[in-house]
Formats: C-alpha cells, structure tokens, sequence
C-alpha cells in the first residue's frame, strides 16, 4: 500500500461516523469582495491615463524599467534599448510581431523546443508581448501566447523586454486580470526582476529570473494625434 493510500485510509476510518452534510456538492460562493482598491470610475475609458500611471508607478518600484512610446516610436525604442545594452542575440517569440524589431540589429534566436537551458542562458535579451498588467499590483502576466513565447523563455535569459499595450491590456486588480485570463494555460505572474533575499535580508537578484526587466508601455494615440495617458 503506498503512502497515499495509507493517509487516505486513516482520513476515511477517522471520518466514518461523522454524519454526510445533505447539501449539495455545488454550493455557489459567494464574491462579494472588493474587486478593486481604486475609486469609483478608476477603470472607466476617460481615466486610462491614471490606470496606466499607475501601473508604471508599480513598475518602478519593483525596479522594473518602465518606457513609454507610442506605436510608430516602438521599434526605434526597442532598437535603442537592445542597443544600450549591448545585446548581440534576442530571443523571439514566433507570434512576435515581426515589425516590432525591424530596426534591431541583434541577431534574432527562435524559440525552439529543443533549445536547452544553456543554450537559452546565453541569449542576451528576449523580447515579449504579454496577456495582460495590472496596475495595482504592478504585475505583468504572461499565458505562453504566439507574441509570448514558451514560460521558460522568460525565466532563462538575464534581460526581458516585455511590451504592453495600454490602455487595451491594462487593468486595475488582479480579479479583474483573472476573468480575462484562461487558468488552463501557462500562467507566469512577473512583478519586477528577480529577487530573492536571504535570511539576513541582502537581496539577491537574477535566481529565478531575468536581473533586468524593461517594460515598454505602448500607448494608443488620443483623438488630436497625442499619446493617450
């Protein structure tokens, strides 16, 4: 008998004479928590700016570096950025918009199956889209979409570009983000780089993720030609 059984047995012995509740098995929960900290109106269309302040305030102070750009200045700014950082090779998502990078000079690296974690470990960036950020938490998500790539994609290489398109994929809490998200796919929640501090506190980053994270903040242009935010 394996060890599972085992408890499993003790559970049922030790439950045998506790009488069976008539309820039915699917009782509706009730959610009637907050769904939001933010005032009233916060989400609504004519305060996307705020939400996407917001987000970037958050951002910052994960120590993630946030842009901002709007769609036309986005492959410039990802050429500049790959640029300043030296970058020789950039990992890319097969969904990658391929206009994204038109100006980048590095050389591109596919996301392949059969790339093994060494191989990935000496890729210099990787740029992604994601599947939704979340302002008051200022957590980006990824699921492994065609602009996203496979999870370890994102955990491997020590610098992580990740784009987000606002207001469109900007939303104010996590049960918000939730209800847009399948719980089905691979789910990775990014709140900053990594970091991980030891028992006396010095924080150590780069363990379990990317030392450097940039997040690009793509802004729909305003009615009048501006930048939304």
């Amino acid at each position: 008998m394996s060890g599972r059984e085992t408890v499993l047995g003790r559970i049922r012995r030790a439950l045998r004479d506790v009488p069976r509740s008539e309820a039915p098995d699917d009782v509706p929960v009730p959610r009637e928590y907050a769904r939001t900290h933010l005032p009233s109106g916060t989400g609504t269309a004519g305060a996307a700016g705020a939400l996407t302040g917001l987000l970037a305030e958050n951002l910052a102070d994960y120590r993630a570096v946030v842009h901002r750009t709007g769609a036309d200045g986005l492959p410039l700014l990802l050429c500049r950025l790959l640029a300043a950082r030296g970058s020789a090779t950039v990992l890319v998502p097969p969904g990658l918009p391929p206009h994204w990078l038109k100006a980048a000079d590095p050389v591109r690296v596919h996301d392949r199956a059969a790339s093994t974690a060494r191989e990935l470990d000496s890729v210099d960036s990787v740029v992604t889209g994601c599947a939704v950020a979340i302002a008051e938490t200022g957590t980006i998500v990824l699921d492994g979409g065609p602009g996203q790539g496979r999870r370890r994609i994102t955990l491997i290489p020590d610098h992580h570009i990740c784009v987000v398109r606002a207001p469109e994929q900007v939303v104010a809490s996590v049960p918000e983000a939730l209800e847009r998200l399948d719980p089905a796919r691979p789910l990775t929640w990014i709140s900053g780089p990594s970091a991980t501090s030891d028992i006396e506190l010095d924080r150590v980053e780069g363990v379990h993720g990317p030392r450097t994270l940039e997040v690009v903040l793509v802004q729909e242009a305003a009615p009048g030609g501006g930048i939304a935010g």
